[in-house]
């Protein structure tokens, strides 16, 4: 069925279609929308499901922690301070191995306060130890968010799902919403192998000891160093697991394909534009434009799975190519840009290395006008050509200078 509405809703629906049977979650703009709609799916009988309110955004995590455990699929949504807030309870999900899911509509953090968009909310985050796909449009928004439920409960990884603040979370698009029939056939009823029940109890995730010992039943178990281990191998493995997931969601519904990279007029690209979320669909139209009007090939790489990061994919579609530009609106604070140091990381082993140029763009909601885009990159493009010039230092595009006022003299 074909409908045209928020991306806020289209994540909504895409939960009640994965039947999640706790939700719990405390407003935060811009995500507010979705969980409203949740809680009125539910209230009107549209979704059975219980919806837990709140008195913070901590205990929303700790309640779906609670639920996983007990053997219920469990979700919850927010963004910004409100993602800070849990964080605590974000490391402990990890840890845990809870296959929840969880939607973050990015924006920037405070202080300054800020409600619009950029990426740093998830980009902070991204070492806790969670899955995060960052998606680009309404049908992104609504298939990833069934497939992040498959995902984290076929390898006990919590997911995130993020998507832009606004540009995603309050327009209107058309977006397909799949039947219910066929999203129960890709989705199989939740099963947590170490479900809490007064016939089975265990004691999970209590203190570890530096080094291996013996459980109960006299078998080696894994301490805390081990449990780290096994986390960061088995991410690294989610990567095949999620290309096998979308394959199988390609032969239901017909639709899907390149679910950890997806590229752009890729084949004959000297330079290529690295970017997550609505920035790389912004670029298609900008290098269509360039390269009828400047004659540069140049093409786009959209990062979707970032976390864990898709190295292989990476060397794969750079390696070899003249330049790479990353943009992106967040930064690790003192170096660079995060995308860009990844980036930058994976193909320092290649032999045939493009020269890596990094754009800073869009913080706090910074407009992004196609025109800058343009300009940028064709300097960018003229300055790998040359090989000078070229530094780690992010270049802040659009950034505006002001002159301080008296009282600041």
């Amino acid at each position: 069925m074909n409908v045209i509405d928020s991306g806020n809703v289209a994540a909504a629906t895409a939960v009640k279609l994965a039947k999640a049977d706790v939700i719990a979650a405390y407003p935060i703009t811009p995500q507010t929308p979705l969980t409203e709609k949740l809680s009125q799916m539910i209230d009107e009988g549209e979704m059975d499901a219980e919806y837990v309110a709140v008195e913070s955004e901590h205990s929303a995590l700790a309640v779906c922690i609670g639920a996983a455990s007990a053997g219920v699929r469990a979700f919850t949504a927010t963004s910004a301070n409100g993602l800070l807030y849990m964080s605590e309870q974000v490391h402990w999900a990890a840890g845990a191995r809870l296959p929840l899911v969880m939607c973050v509509v990015n924006r920037g953090v405070g202080a300054p306060w800020t409600v619009w968009n950029d990426h740093q909310d998830s980009i902070s985050q991204r070492d806790a130890g969670w899955i995060q796909i960052y998606v680009k449009d309404h049908q992104e928004i609504m298939d990833t968010t069934i497939k992040a439920f498959r995902l984290a409960e076929e390898v006990s990884i919590p997911v995130m799902v993020c998507y832009d603040g606004y540009y995603l979370s309050h327009t209107y698009m058309p977006y397909d919403v799949p039947e219910q029939e066929k999203v129960d056939q890709f989705l199989p009823p939740y099963h947590y192998k170490h479900t809490l029940t007064p016939e089975a109890p265990e004691n999970l995730n209590s203190v570890t000891m530096p080094d291996t010992r013996k459980d109960i039943r006299g078998d080696a178990a894994p301490c805390y160093m081990d449990i780290r281990y096994n986390l960061h191998d088995e991410m690294i493995q989610s990567i095949e697991k999620f290309e096998a997931i979308d394959s199988a969601f390609q032969e239901i519904f017909e639709r899907g394909g390149n679910p950890v990279v997806t590229p752009y007029r890729m084949d004959d690209a000297e330079h290529v534009v690295v970017a997550m979320g609505t920035l790389a669909n912004q670029f298609k139209v900008v290098i269509d434009r360039i390269r009828e009007e400047s004659g540069i090939k140049v093409g786009v790489l959209a990062i979707n799975l970032y976390r864990p990061f898709p190295i292989d994919y990476i060397i794969k579609a750079l390696e070899g190519r003249k330049g790479v530009v990353v943009y992106e609106k967040a930064l690790s604070y003192g170096n660079q840009g995060a995308l860009f140091g990844d980036v930058k990381s994976a193909l320092y082993p290649c032999e045939k290395r493009p020269v890596i140029q990094n754009h800073i763009i869009g913080l706090g909601g910074r407009e992004i006008k196609t025109d800058t885009l343009y300009e940028t990159l064709i300097a960018s493009c003229r300055k790998a050509d040359e090989n000078s010039g070229i530094t780690d230092t992010p270049n802040w595009v659009g950034l505006q200078t002001v002159e301080p006022t008296a009282a600041e003299r």
